[in-house]
């Protein structure tokens, strides 16, 4: 019997390979979102609610798609959403370029300043050339800044499951005195071991990164005691989670103990879910701290008056309206020199 012949190929050579497809090059913010969309996928499926970074990235990759298009209206409607959702309640173009620009909000900076160079594309025409370029290298920066990927990056769990990082972040003695968390969701049951590990190593912990960690403000008071507990604790990074201003009144509590938090400048809380600025006895329980970082301005959230509270209260903010002449705390301005 004789060996099978290939149509169109000389007895004893094998056909010629097909030429392979070399697939289009994908954008860098298409590949963030659908690493975010994929995390997103096993934590419905897991039971849980999303935090709302899965929303705001989804936003900024829909209105970047309308603005390439040329549909101007509905892009400029998805940047009123995300300002909206990000507590940038004012729909005025105006407000959102001179009132942030001028007296920026101290829960996120960054994205504010993002949103408000973003906007200036959006309300353009079909962007082009060199402002197509700038708008998706901002998008691309806030998609960067609003998501996880760089922690998931860091700790490897893109390869890795998040219990073994967890494992691997719990031992010895915490690398450059930070317990870094940051992309590992947590649950109940891991915060008591979080909570173990920082009692023990409480003598060499100056930071704690616990953002895009699924933290819910039950979870937060859950761990706050030993977080709270932290002889050295400087700063506190909570961004990204599922936390609500609720929690604001408990962690302001803690700050006017001068036993709890007692080296503690800054806490981290933007990219929550709706907690926009900071309620005045919160900065004044950081100031007092931190005595050297001046003043601390806040915008107060819409009816969140302080009745009942004197003229010249220490620590009172200047009007909203009004803000020249206010220096930024010192985290705040460690920010503002990364957006420029």
């Amino acid at each position: 019997m004789g060996t099978r012949q290939t149509k169109g190929c000389p007895p004893g050579e094998a056909p010629p390979a097909a030429p392979r497809k070399r697939p289009a090059p994908r954008d860098r913010s298409d590949f963030l979102a659908s690493l975010v969309a994929k995390s997103g996928e096993k934590l419905v499926r897991g039971g849980s609610s999303l935090a709302p970074y899965h929303r705001r990235v989804c936003l900024i990759q829909d209105m970047l798609l309308l603005a390439k298009q040329g549909r101007q209206e509905e892009a400029t409607e998805l940047l009123r959403h995300l300002r909206q959702d990000l507590g940038m309640e004012s729909t005025s173009l105006d407000d959102v370029l001179y009132r942030y620009a001028s007296f920026r909000n101290l829960v996120d900076p960054i994205t504010h300043d993002l949103i408000i160079s973003l906007a200036r594309y959006v309300h353009c025409p079909k962007p082009e050339g060199e402002a197509l370029g700038a708008m998706e290298k901002l998008c691309r920066q806030l998609t960067y800044h609003l998501s996880p990927h760089s922690q998931w990056r860091r700790h490897g769990l893109v390869r890795r499951k998040p219990q073994a990082c967890l494992k691997a972040a719990l031992m010895g003695k915490p690398p450059d005195n930070t317990v870094d968390l940051s992309g590992i969701p947590l649950s109940p049951k891991e915060l008591e071991r979080v909570a173990a590990y920082l009692e023990r190593s409480a003598a060499h912990v100056d930071a704690v990164e616990l953002c895009f960690t699924e933290l819910t403000d039950e979870m937060l008071l859950q761990l706050l005691p030993a977080l709270g507990a932290l002889p050295r604790l400087t700063t506190l990074s909570l961004n990204g989670n599922r936390l609500t201003k609720a929690v604001l009144r408990d962690l302001t509590e803690a700050l006017k103990d001068p036993a709890r938090f007692p080296s503690v400048t800054w806490i981290d809380l933007g990219n929550n879910v709706d907690i926009f600025s900071l309620p005045q006895p919160f900065l004044v329980g950081l100031k007092k701290r931190c005595p050297k970082q001046g003043n601390l301005p806040t915008i107060l959230e819409f009816g969140e008056g302080q009745p009942g509270e004197p003229e010249g209260h220490e620590g009172s903010a200047e009007s909203p309206e009004e803000p020249q002449g206010l220096e930024p705390a010192c985290p705040v301005g460690c920010f503002f020199s990364l957006c420029k």
